[in-house]
């Protein structure tokens, strides 16, 4: 409707057909009525047109506004809890179980990020936290030879999703990057590679028949549960299957690149 009285007051068109009657009725003397609109009245109807479409212009940025507020709102609320549920499970104690499959060497990564991760009851983040921030080597022997530790334990790079715990090459680096303070176990490391680990077996490799398992750090052995242990910066941990042998080398350090 806005539109229409805007057209009728501006345009010479429009004034011919829409009010000719009253032009036509002031040129006749005889006439006794006139409808000619005075220029006060078209003023009047130009400005009102004018000033609704500054009304209307005005509305638009305004509603404008108020849905790129709603928007930004949304974002902040999906950043906070993003957040929120990506440290929910760092409440938890480290666990001291290592919930994996008993098949024989290599194990591969994990095809399954996200449900390795759950099993190690760790969180996936969206990048990598810096207030928890070290590194660790790990080396596994079986019978005298070295089984590679894969890298991409702890990394869905389809998803983007990242474990605090990963590895990002086969060095045997474990990265442990957290957005929040707190230890982690060997347990939970083997988890998300899904290789079962406890003082009697590692994965389908069974203790008995003269086959033993240690576990050692920094070249100290280390007793009981292996999937309770932890680490500090540069440990080295070495997990060694088979019949213990005189004069058998055992890694007790590993040299980490400058500034790693």
């Amino acid at each position: 409707m806005v539109s229409t009285g805007t057209m009728i007051a501006i345009s010479p068109r429009t004034n011919t057909s829409t009010i000719g009657e009253g032009i036509a009725a002031d040129d006749n003397p005889g006439s006794k009525r006139s409808t000619r609109q005075p220029r006060d009245v078209v003023a009047h109807a130009r400005g009102g047109g004018q000033r609704t479409r500054l009304w209307v212009g005005a509305g638009v940025v305004v509603a404008a506004a108020l849905v790129a507020g709603l928007i930004i709102g949304i974002a902040r609320h999906d950043r906070t809890h993003t957040s929120e549920s990506d440290t929910a499970n760092f409440n938890s104690a480290p666990a001291t179980v290592a919930v994996g499959a008993e098949t024989p060497p290599p194990w591969p990564a994990p095809a399954d990020v996200g449900a390795a991760v759950a099993a190690a009851r760790l969180p996936m983040l969206g990048a990598e936290g810096t207030t928890e921030h070290i590194h660790v080597h790990l080396d596994v022997l079986v019978d005298g030879h070295a089984v590679s530790v894969p890298a991409g334990i702890g990394i869905d790079a389809k998803n983007r999703r990242i474990s605090p715990l990963h590895t990002h090459d086969d060095s045997g680096v474990i990265h442990i990057e957290s957005p929040v303070k707190r230890e982690f176990s060997l347990g939970e490391f083997f988890s998300q590679w899904q290789v079962s680990l406890s003082e009697n077996n590692i994965g389908a490799l069974r203790v008995g028949n003269g086959q033993t398992l240690r576990v050692f750090v920094n070249g100290a052995p280390r007793q009981g549960n292996p999937a309770a242990i932890t680490s500090a910066p540069h440990d080295e941990i070495a997990v060694v299957y088979g019949a213990p042998e005189q004069g058998e080398s055992i890694p007790a350090k590993y040299d980490f690149p400058a500034g790693d």
